[in-house]
């Protein structure tokens, strides 16, 4: 079993590791360095469109991802800042619900390839959507994928391109209201959370034990866990 989730948008810049990250045993550096040659070919003009930033920030974070093999790191899971990972609170797990985490959690970024909790990672900023990121890693991580029993996919839309596999489960939360179903959207982040906490917690691998989670009113209905409001 493997549970897909995303990166945050929000990421802590300090650095909890003196080690630059290219004297790390990360798995996927061949492939990121080809995501750092296409970015080292994008005109000046595009980065605005890129980073989704203004010119002076996109210049910016261009030149740390160009740099991305000799910054300093952090444990991923201390990089991800985001509402998911909040409500997630790894650092209140005890070391066998971490343990569990450690080897089943898998979040996907369009820069580093599949990152675990505890890979140690530089700062950096590459969304999923640009430079036909998706097409890039989805053989690289269908392959490494392809050998799971099952797949648990938290993932947004756009990352949900990044691999395929005939035993992936999504695992979606949804608002209920006179009989219309809609995307639980921002709030459904720390529902996110809380879900993963409940399967760390109890060390969860069986699909029919995952999807008793309930809490917060959301009910697992065969296609989605879903909320009336």
């Amino acid at each position: 079993m493997k549970i897909l989730i995303p990166p945050s948008e929000g990421k802590s810049k300090e650095n909890t590791s003196n080690i630059a990250f290219e004297k790390t045993e990360f798995l996927f550096k061949n492939e990121i360095k080809k995501v750092l040659e296409k970015l080292s070919e994008c005109e000046n003009n595009a980065l605005t469109n890129i980073y989704g930033s203004s010119h002076e920030k996109s210049v910016i974070q261009h030149k740390e991802n160009l740099e991305l093999f000799n910054n300093k790191c952090s444990l991923a899971i201390e990089r991800y800042s985001g509402v998911v990972y909040s409500y997630f609170d790894y650092k209140s797990l005890n070391d066998s619900s971490k343990v569990f985490s450690n080897n089943n959690i898998l979040i996907t970024s369009g820069m580093l390839g599949l990152v675990k909790l505890n890979d140690l990672i530089p700062n950096y900023k590459l969304k999923m959507n640009v430079l036909k990121l998706t097409s890039f890693w989805n053989p690289i991580f269908t392959k490494s994928l392809k050998n799971e029993d099952f797949i648990l996919d938290l993932l947004p839309e756009v990352h949900r391109k990044s691999y395929s596999s005939d035993r992936s489960i999504k695992i979606d939360f949804k608002f209920l209201k006179d009989n219309k179903s809609v995307s639980a959207g921002h709030n459904g982040k720390a529902i996110k959370g809380k879900f993963l906490r409940f399967i760390a917690e109890n060390n969860l691998e069986r699909l029919e034990e995952i999807l008793t989670f309930n809490e917060d009113g959301f009910i697992w209905d065969k296609n989605a866990f879903v909320k009336k409001i």
